[in-house]
């Protein structure tokens, strides 16, 4: 019974599926459910999706509208996409059959039907199924992590562990661990890769755009809202969606991805017509999100929604020599700015025992200050050290008459000191700086500063802003 395909039986009625059940169980390994409510809450328990599903349209709580039928096509396959879902319902009308046949069912079968009809449809389906299973696939896309240390190797098992479960996944880890580049590698190497993946920074809009971004807006929603616009939900389709920097999201908007991650429905702003999401999420985080739900930042209930499957990226401490092996990947990447330097045998040793706290973003930022100071040059350890962030936090002010606690004491005690003006002008320096590296190339100034590139750009119109005022 074990190595049997299983189906999904969805029915209201006993008696229908009660003997549904019977007919089938030599054939397949049944799981009888009556509404959609049960039947989210049996794929939450099940160690493996079901192959096949076979489902009713009138559905409680609206047995005589096909609307709970047609909700529950869209959330199976969100579940799983590679799902066959074959309607066996009474409510065949044709406006009915086209619709669930558009949503992505694969067959439409009317009720009352005959049994070895059935039998002979689901098994049709079973074989396209195991055929689209064993059909050579082509080769993964490379995920772009770095690394042969233990950790890592947890890593990419974990990654290719979750890759094609429905369930969300929260990511967490140091800031510059490459928590991005891992939400990447989970929908590369998913089933949805060749949906979109979309990416949003949660920290980098205010309120009211980042819910236009999310869910979308119709004409008129808002002030500047010209033309209707469909939001991330809607553009990822059956792909996947990043929410970065997810500790971010204010409360507010909390409660309406919730929504999302339990049914699935949103509206767009200024819209009242429920609409469907059919993307899996991944979110990332390094804040502690069990400490911000303690302390009332983030919601508890979306946080166990979030964390169905977890992932820790690792910092750079713990990966041993992948140190090496990230400071040649930055070298070659970075190969025509002249980042070919050679560190010497101390500098090497050096370079092996610091615990880079900021991690590969970090590392990276030092390659690309070791390269441009020290082009095709032989690194040594008084060199190296220079660039390191112990000795960074001490030096970088040294411009300004703050290269001392006594000097910082001094200047606040003139007056008219303002904390926002002093970080907005080294916020302006380094931008300025990264530009130039990169020749007015935002996305790759944006690499080089560690930050996403819609970052990079909200930062650029407010400091804009500030200068002109």
């Amino acid at each position: 019974m074990a190595d049997l395909p299983s189906l999904l039986l969805v029915d209201d009625d006993p008696l229908i599926s009660e003997s549904l059940a019977f007919v089938l169980k030599d054939t397949f390994s049944v799981y009888v459910v009556a509404t959609r409510e049960e039947t989210k809450r049996l794929l939450y328990t099940l160690p493996v999706l079901p192959n096949l599903a076979l489902i009713d349209l009138g559905l409680p709580p609206n047995p005589h509208s096909p609307e709970e039928g047609f909700t529950l096509v869209s959330e199976l396959l969100t579940f799983n996409p590679s799902i066959k879902i074959l309607i066996l319902s009474g409510q065949d009308t044709q406006e009915n059959v086209r619709h669930a046949l558009t949503l992505g069912a694969v067959d439409f079968i009317p009720k009352p039907c005959n049994m070895e009809l059935l039998k002979t449809r689901l098994k049709h389906q079973l074989m396209i199924l195991e055929a689209e299973q064993h059909k050579p696939q082509a080769k993964q896309k490379a995920c772009g992590l770095i690394g042969q240390s233990m950790v890592m190797e947890t890593l990419r098992a974990q990654i290719q562990q979750f890759a094609n479960s429905p369930f969300s996944v929260l990511i967490q880890g140091e800031s510059g661990t490459g928590k991005e580049l891992v939400a990447q590698c989970l929908h590369t190497q998913s089933q949805r890769a060749e949906a979109p993946c979309l990416i949003v920074n949660c920290a980098a809009f205010t309120t009211e755009l980042l819910e236009a971004q999310l869910f979308g807006h119709s004409k008129g929603a808002f002030t500047g809202a010209n033309t209707a616009r469909s939001g991330f939900f809607e553009e990822a389709s059956y792909g996947s969606l990043i929410l970065d920097e997810i500790g971010e999201m204010p409360l507010p908007l909390q409660s309406k991805l919730l929504r999302v991650l339990e049914n699935g429905e949103y509206y767009r702003l200024g819209e009242t017509k429920v609409r469907q999401s059919q993307a899996r999420i991944i979110a990332a985080s390094n804040r502690d999100l069990r400490g911000e739900v303690l302390a009332g930042q983030f919601r508890g209930d979306l946080y166990h929604r979030l964390s169905v499957l977890t992932i820790k990226v690792p910092p750079v401490c713990e990966r041993d020599d992948d140190k090496f092996l990230l400071l040649k990947h930055f070298q070659d990447f970075y190969a025509e700015m002249g980042t070919l330097f050679q560190l010497d045998t101390s500098a090497r040793q050096n370079w092996k025992e610091y615990n880079f706290p900021g991690n590969v973003r970090e590392l990276r930022n030092i390659v690309i200050r070791l390269g441009a100071k020290y082009p095709n040059q032989l690194v040594t350890r008084t060199q190296l050290e220079e660039e390191l962030e112990t000795n960074l936090n001490t030096k970088q002010f040294t411009s300004t008459d703050t290269d001392s606690d006594q000097a910082i004491v001094r200047q606040l005690n003139k007056g008219g000191f303002s904390l926002d003006d002093v970080l907005l002008d080294w916020e302006r320096r380094y931008i300025n700086a990264a530009l130039k590296m990169s020749q007015g190339n935002l996305s790759q100034a944006a690499r080089i500063l560690g930050i996403n590139r819609t970052t990079l750009y909200s930062k650029m119109q407010r400091l804009s802003k500030s200068g002109s005022n």
